[in-house]
């Protein structure tokens, strides 16, 4: 049977291999994340933009249109007109993410999940146990519910609670009522349910998921004989129902659930 993991589990790949070596996801997903925000900052701090706009639709040095697809779609079912730089940026984020992982953007681009991350090691440090089980076909109704919003009221409506779009418009012009739902956030994954947001109710997560299914990078659990069921794996992946068919099924040891969030978490935390 596999155990749940313990502060110990998880130390031990630290002690068998180095607290580098168990931490180098972990540290490209932050330097790939400030550096992304860093990248949208640049402008209004420094006067030099390297990302002009915002993470729903902004320009690269001047010269390239990304959109986001999702943001895209919400505008398509809210009647608006799709210009054609607004699409062939959201078509060139879609080959992107089909190509590393659908939910690489919430492990790696997405600056909730530096929120959501220290909500969870907060819990470890502090012992809290409150876990409410959530349905995590809950953030998939929400998807549905944010494009039916948007064909309802002609308006991209998640963008007014979007913690995303709240995070980065706080950090650029400070406090705000933005910052209250980055908060809550935060005490829905520390009090609330492990992995409360970004595993059960986000619905920006539903729709990369809905990519991540058909991406070509995959996590691989190539050295499963070797497993020792001691669970670390499991106790750090924010979706632990994913490792399973690859680490304990007799098919293939790749990862293909889109669930995954190619952040590496279960292989820095592997012991062996």
């Amino acid at each position: 049977m596999i155990r749940w993991l313990t502060l110990s589990s998880r130390q031990q790949a630290v002690a068998r291999r180095g607290w580098l070596s168990a931490h180098k996801w972990w540290l490209l997903r932050r330097c790939c994340q400030i550096a992304v925000l860093a990248a949208f900052m640049s402008g209004p701090l420094a006067g030099y933009w390297i990302m002009r706009g915002n993470f729903a639709s902004s320009e690269m040095l001047g010269v390239l249109s990304l959109s986001d697809p999702y943001i895209l779609l919400q505008s398509v079912f809210a009647g608006w007109p799709v210009a054609a730089p607004a699409l062939v940026g959201a078509l060139l984020i879609v080959l992107f993410y089909l190509l590393v992982g659908g939910r690489v953007y919430c492990s790696f681009v997405c600056p909730v999940n530096i929120v959501t991350d220290s909500a969870h090691w907060l819990r470890e440090k502090t012992g809290l146990t409150r876990d409410r089980k959530l349905d995590r076909r809950t953030r998939l109704w929400l998807f549905l519910g944010t494009l039916l919003a948007a064909a309802l009221t002609g308006t991209i409506a998640w963008e007014y609670v979007n913690p995303v779009s709240m995070m980065q418009r706080g950090l650029i012009f400070g406090a705000g009522l933005g910052w209250g739902i980055v908060l809550l956030v935060f005490l829905l994954d520390l009090f609330v349910s492990r992995r409360c947001w970004c595993s059960h109710l986000c619905p920006v997560g539903a729709f990369y998921g809905l990519l991540g299914r058909f991406s070509l990078v995959r996590v691989s659990a190539r050295g499963r004989a070797g497993c020792d069921d001691c669970g670390a794996c499991f106790g750090t992946c924010p979706e632990p129902h994913v490792i399973l068919p690859a680490l304990k099924g007799e098919g293939s040891p790749l990862i293909l659930a889109g669930d995954c969030l190619n952040c590496g978490g279960c292989i820095d935390a592997c012991p062996n």
